[in-house]
């Protein structure tokens, strides 16, 4: 049966959020953003033993946040980050790796947060590059997970096609966020169940749950956006999808419960994501108690892996359109200036800023503006010591 745990990373608020569940047992695996931590030269035992902990009992899993799958380009830092996913693959048995869709909008391409880019040939292409690279390094199964943010209700059905052709190109599996599943059907007024519908649900391997935040439309006043911020509890509708989707989940693995340690504080903020789990919790319970024989049978591996021989795949011209849109992204304030600009450069192109909707560009540039530079306090990248 899926096991339930958290997202932990090496942060103090999740640590002390997180500890009486560890003392009890109640967590059952641990989701690890292994290229995320903080800044320090070198991961505390103490910290490395709960990971060897969870890696015993094939239960660690590995999320990937700043690789940038999808940008355009081939840059020292993607080599940097397999390198270093080699090395903690030496170090701890893994039961799978993730990536987020979407690329990066900072500079470099590895800060910011993940955005659309065009769902075509060639970034389909660039994400089979990409997954079989990771593939290759660690060994084990990889995957992608889902965004919240869309650009228009086209796009909401479009991203779970794309994933279904290309997870199923590299034998790759889906982490299916149920929180950005939220954020589309409370964003685009569509009923979850037919989101649903749009994703490949015999691919995921891994769910996410977790809180968010309303955020007011500046284009389009009395309009309310939901973010995908990971800084409140998590909705009860959110919670009720587990009991929906189960069924259509035959190779389900691991539920998890997501929280940024920003948001976790205050005493009040790390009792209510221990409420949240408890409710995570008790959710998979009747998952289990439904007894349900679902006959898994993929273990998401290739059988054969492609030459990577070669130089990594490049498309330049996505490139520099990428390195447009994150700066206009970064630098443009007014939402109505930066549509006219991206229209004037990427009009009648397989990005389709024709059917944009304001409000979700302005969404997004509200998300580059904001994790421009990073997260405070992070590494992009593990340390190899140990």
């Amino acid at each position: 049966m899926p096991k339930t745990g958290i997202a932990c990373n090496l942060d103090i608020n999740i640590l002390q959020a997180a500890l009486p569940l560890l003392e009890t047992g109640k967590i059952e695996c641990l989701e690890w953003s292994f290229d995320a931590i903080h800044t320090l030269d070198q991961i505390p035992d103490w910290f490395t033993e709960l990971l060897h902990a969870f890696s015993k009992e094939d239960s660690l899993i590995g999320h990937g946040v700043f690789f940038s799958i999808f940008s355009g380009n081939w840059k020292p830092e993607q080599q940097n980050w397999l390198a270093q996913l080699s090395v903690l693959c030496n170090q701890y048995r893994f039961s799978h790796i993730s990536e987020h869709f979407g690329y990066m909008t900072g500079a470099d391409f590895h800060t910011g947060a993940p955005i659309p880019f065009p769902l075509n040939h060639n970034t389909y292409l660039l994400g089979k590059d990409r997954l079989n690279r990771i593939a290759d390094v660690c060994q084990c199964p990889v995957g992608l997970e889902n965004l919240a943010l869309v650009f228009s209700e086209d796009d909401v059905k479009r991203q779970g096609e794309f994933l279904e052709k290309l997870l199923s190109a590299v034998s790759g599996f889906l982490i299916l966020d149920l929180h950005n599943l939220y954020c589309q059907a409370e964003n685009f007024k569509l009923d979850h169940e037919k989101i649903m519908g749009w994703y490949p649900l015999e691919l995921v391997r891994e769910i996410h749950v977790s809180g968010g935040s309303w955020e007011s439309s500046a284009t389009n006043p009395g309009r309310k956006i939901r973010r995908d911020t990971h800084d409140g509890t998590v909705p009860q509708p959110v919670l009720n999808y587990i009991k929906s989707i189960w069924p259509k989940l035959p190779n389900l693995k691991y539920a998890i419960l997501e929280q940024l340690p920003l948001a976790l504080a205050s005493e009040i903020e790390k009792e209510n994501f221990r409420a949240d789990y408890e409710k995570l919790c008790h959710e998979m319970a009747w998952v289990h108690n439904q007894k349900m024989d679902l006959k898994t049978s993929r273990d998401f591996l290739q059988e054969t892996m492609p030459d990577l021989s070669g130089l990594p795949l490049e498309f330049p011209e996505l490139f520099n359109d990428q390195r447009f849109v994150s700066t206009l992204l970064e630098n443009e304030p007014d939402i109505e200036t930066l549509l006219h600009k991206l229209k004037n450069k990427l009009g009648n192109t397989d990005w389709q800023v024709e059917s944009w909707d304001l409000s979700m560009l302005e969404t997004a540039s509200l998300i580059a503006r904001k994790w421009k530079s990073g997260l405070p306090g992070v590494l992009k990248a593990a340390p190899t010591k140990s």
